[in-house]
C-alpha cells in the first residue's frame, strides 16, 4: 500500500483537509452540499485544488474530472486520492480544453472566480460544457462583507464582486439562478431525533427583538445556475454542516482555556511582587 503524501504547502488561501477550524467549515460544506446533486452524474471540479473535495464527489457520481491549473496540486492530488471514477489533469478553468460540449452534468467551481479578471469567459466555458438539464455550483466572497467592510485585502484575488455585480454576471449566462449566502455563525440548534418531518424555522436575534428568519450578511455567495427552472426545483432552501468532534468549539476552549490559565499566572504573580513591596505593574 502506498504511503499518503505529506500535505501540501498552506499558502494561505488553498485550503487543504489539515487546515482546522473556520476555513474548514466553509470548505467541506460547500462540498457536502454538491455530494448529494453529484450522484449518478458525471461532475467537473474546475480549479480542484487539493483534491479532497473532488474524491468526496467521486464516492457516488458517475465520473469526476478535476482540473487545476497548478501541477503541483494535480501531482499531490493524484497520488493522495486514486479512484477509479476520479481523474485530476491540468487544466484552465476559463478554457476547458479538452472537455466535450454538453458532455457535463454538474459542474462546481468553488472560490475561483475572485482569482480571474476574465468572469465572462468562466462563466461561458462552464456554459458551454454543461448538458441539458445540467447544474452549475459556482461560489465566491461577496467584496463588500469580506474586504470592504473589515479592511481586508487578500493579494490572491483579483477581482472579488459585490452581489449586484455577481446577480448581474449569473445573469448574462444563465437564466435560473438560484443564490445562497454562506459565513459562520454561532448559533442553537433544536432538531427532531426520531425524523419526523416538518418546516425549518430559523430565528434571529437583534438586540431585545427577536425575528423569524436567518438575518446576517453572507460573507461568500454561492450560486446553482441552470438553464430550466425545474433544474432547481429539487435544492434546499436552508444547508446545515457539523462535525461529529465540534472542531471548533474544542479549539475556542482550548484558547479560552490559555488565556484563563495566563491570567491566573499574572494574577499569582502580582499578589506576589505586592508581598514583597514591588509595583505590580506600571
Amino acid at each position: 500500500m502506498s504511503e499518503t503524501p505529506p500535505p501540501l504547502a498552506f499558502t494561505g488561501e488553498r485550503y487543504h483537509p489539515e487546515q482546522p477550524r473556520e476555513m474548514a467549515y466553509e470548505h467541506w460544506h460547500r462540498y457536502a452540499f454538491a455530494q448529494p446533486l453529484a450522484a449518478g452524474r458525471r461532475v467537473l471540479d474546475a480549479a480542484c485544488g487539493e483534491g479532497y473535495g473532488a474524491a468526496l464527489l467521486a464516492g457516488t457520481a458517475a465520473s469526476v474530472l478535476a482540473i487545476d491549473l497548478a501541477p503541483e496540486a494535480v501531482a499531490h492530488a493524484r497520488a493522495r486520492y486514486p479512484h477509479p471514477r476520479l481523474r485530476f489533469e491540468v487544466g484552465d478553468a476559463t478554457r476547458l480544453d479538452g472537455v466535450a460540449e454538453a458532455s457535463i452534468d454538474l459542474v462546481l467551481s468553488f472560490e475561483t472566480l475572485e482569482h480571474l479578471a476574465d468572469h465572462d469567459g468562466l462563466l461561458a466555458a462552464f456554459a458551454r460544457v454543461l448538458a441539458p438539464g445540467g447544474l452549475l455550483l459556482l461560489s465566491t466572497p461577496d467584496r463588500r462583507t469580506y474586504s470592504e467592510l473589515p479592511g481586508h485585502h487578500n493579494p490572491h484575488h483579483v477581482r472579488e464582486l459585490d452581489r449586484a455585480e455577481f446577480e448581474a454576471l449569473l445573469a448574462r449566462h444563465f437564466p435560473c439562478v438560484r443564490l445562497y449566502g454562506q459565513r459562520l455563525m454561532s448559533h442553537s440548534m433544536l432538531w427532531c431525533l426520531r425524523g419526523e418531518p416538518g418546516p425549518t424555522v430559523c430565528f434571529t436575534q437583534d438586540g431585545a427583538n427577536l425575528r423569524t428568519g436567518l438575518e446576517a450578511a453572507p460573507i461568500y455567495h454561492l450560486a446553482a445556475c441552470a438553464r430550466e427552472h425545474s433544474t432547481l426545483a429539487g435544492l434546499p432552501a436552508l444547508s446545515c454542516f457539523a462535525d461529529r468532534e465540534q472542531s471548533l468549539y474544542a479549539h475556542y476552549h482550548q484558547v479560552i482555556g490559555e488565556l484563563l490559565a495566563t491570567d491566573r499566572y499574572a494574577h499569582t504573580l502580582r499578589q506576589r511582587l505586592r508581598e514583597a513591596g514591588l509595583p505590580d505593574g506600571p
